[in-house]
């Protein structure tokens, strides 16, 4: 590897670790990096060791992905310096990280579907090598031992699990030279079996000497694949974990130390949310038994929209006051059918009943009368108008109703004293029901869409990843509200494509495949397990 111009300067400005530094793959010293209104990196240093797993563990908007973003030449620091192989080095681009041997596998993929795996490795690798198949396979096949799995050269990408298209996206990096991989939320949408493969390959990446970065916000993932755990929090890195500590203490221990580390005062607080516990596990179903359902779906078949997976002949029912799971990799026809129940998308054959009477012909606002709802997880672009006030968004499907509209007219006092009981009742941290809906945080735009979704006696809810993006303690209090309206008789269905949600939530789970039902397991041990076996394919 050679050096980026200026790369001579002495590194004794910027503190660096005191750790095994001389095993180090890459060095960060001071990295900070600004957003209008945020510092997402606040004087970061740390170490990326030759033969470990570095997990960065914090809530979504700690600056773990930005860090990991200025390494892999994504975005430009605003200071600090990078150290590859022990010479500072200037990473302006993608193109300059691959140079130096750094690859980032992000969460989701970014294989050619229609492609083999071997003509997906072989785009775009430069040289000779695109025209020499043999020796493509025979470094297939010598990557593929590396990780201690096989790969089917010849199997067309789309037709692999999301667990056997992610290790084609490390082998990708790997062909590339990489010595430093960047795991980007990896586990995000594996299954259980996915997850133990995954581990199986970190294994191999480690013995032959390669320094991972492991990105997450789930301790138990950080506590067991990881052998350092660096935690971030608003931008600032706030402690580490080295392998002594790792290895040195109980799982309970460790809990303990990384929430006081990421929540400090309010560590007590937030003790018991669901992704710093151990791995849920299913409970016994709680609600609905031996009551008629509330919606049913009877060979329901909806068109997605053009290159998107339909639904087909799928055929559901849901109980008063439960709550049901959609398990998938995502782009399987969830959202096709959370609209096909909805009102939002008309079905090209089955019927939708509530209550027993038939809904297929009713639009959006007739549905929601009778108390169904859709909490869509497009929040500015779907579920709220950006430019109009959070008081305007509480009562955006109730326009033209009293006692809102009298006669065509505005009752504004109306509007706004109900804005503000709810804004109350849900906690939507806003400068005020006037406030532009826009300017508000993505957990708070969530707030104001379940805030007007359950506030007007709802009956069955469709949450389609009600969670995603949030941080800890608003995921803790959406999923607080959800069991609250199912104590209350109120059903729901759950779309998420975070398996442990589903769990941790769910009396039932139905798997969705390539637009069809491929099966629905009830919570209880070994709930997750059985599901992720109907994700790959295997038979409930």
């Amino acid at each position: 590897m050679t050096e980026s111009d200026g790369s001579t300067q002495p590194m004794t400005t910027t503190r660096a670790p005191t750790r095994e530094a001389g095993d180090a793959a890459v060095l960060l010293l001071g990295i900070t990096k600004a957003f209008p209104g945020v510092v997402a990196n606040d004087d970061i240093t740390l170490a990326l060791l030759r033969g470990e797993v570095h997990c960065l563990l914090g809530e979504n908007g700690a600056g773990k992905s930005t860090l990991m973003n200025v390494l892999s030449g994504m975005l430009r620091p605003d200071a600090g310096r990078i150290v590859v192989d022990g010479r500072e080095v200037e990473i302006d681009s993608p193109r300059r990280a691959l140079e130096l041997g750094i690859g980032m596998v992000y969460q989701h993929s970014t294989l050619i579907p229609t492609l083999t795996v071997l003509e997906n490795l072989m785009l775009g690798a430069g040289g000779g090598l695109r025209l020499d198949v043999r020796g493509a396979r025979a470094r297939l096949a010598e990557l593929a031992g590396t990780l201690g799995v096989e790969i089917d050269p010849d199997a067309v990408t789309g037709t692999l699990a999301l667990g056997q298209q992610q290790q084609v996206e490390i082998v990708k990096a790997l062909w590339r030279g990489s010595s430093v991989l960047i795991l980007d939320e990896p586990t995000s949408m594996l299954t259980p079996q996915g997850v133990a493969e995954l581990a199986k390959v970190l294994g191999g990446l480690k013995q032959h000497g390669l320094a991972v970065a492991f990105i997450t916000h789930k301790l138990h993932e950080a506590a067991e694949m990881g052998d350092r755990v660096s935690i971030l929090k608003q931008g600032r890195l706030v402690g580490e974990l080295g392998p002594d500590d790792l290895r040195g203490r109980s799982h309970e221990q460790l809990q303990a130390e990384i929430v006081r580390l990421m929540f400090g005062e309010e560590a007590k607080e937030v003790a018991d949310v669901a992704e710093l516990e151990e791995r849920v596990e299913g409970h016994e179903p709680r609600r609905g038994r031996g009551e008629a359902p509330l919606l049913e779906l009877i060979h329901v078949s909806a068109a997605g929209d053009r290159g998107q997976v339909g639904i087909h002949d799928i055929s559901l029912s849901l109980l008063p006051g439960e709550i049901m799971g959609i398990a998938g990799v995502d782009g399987n026809g969830q959202r096709e059918l959370a609209e096909a129940i909805g009102g939002q998308r008309p079905l090209t054959a089955g019927e939708v009943r509530f209550e027993g009477r038939t809904i297929s012909t009713l639009g959006v606002s007739r549905r929601e009368r009778l108390g169904l709802r859709y909490v869509t997880d497009d929040r500015l672009g779907e579920g709220t108008v950006g430019s109009m006030s959070v008081a305007l968004n509480l009562v955006l499907k109730r326009i033209g109703e009293p006692p809102f509209w009298r006669r065509g007219v505005t009752q504004r006092r109306s509007i706004e004293a109900t804005a503000r009981e709810l804004v109350e009742r849900f906690d939507v941290r806003t400068p005020g029901v006037d406030a532009r809906v826009a300017t508000l945080s993505g957990g708070n735009i969530q707030k104001v869409m379940l805030a007007r979704e359950l506030a007007f006696e709802p009956r069955a809810v469709i949450y389609s990843k009600p969670t995603y993006g949030l941080d800890v303690r608003t995921i803790k209090a959406v999923r607080a509200r959800i069991r609250e309206q199912a104590e209350q008789g109120v059903s729901a269905i759950v779309i998420s494509t975070d398996l442990e949600e589903l769990v941790d939530l769910c009396d039932r789970i139905a798997v969705l495949s390539r637009g069809r039902l491929a099966g629905v397991v009830e919570s209880g041990p070994g709930v997750a397990q059985r599901v992720g076996e109907l994700m790959v394919g295997q038979a409930a």
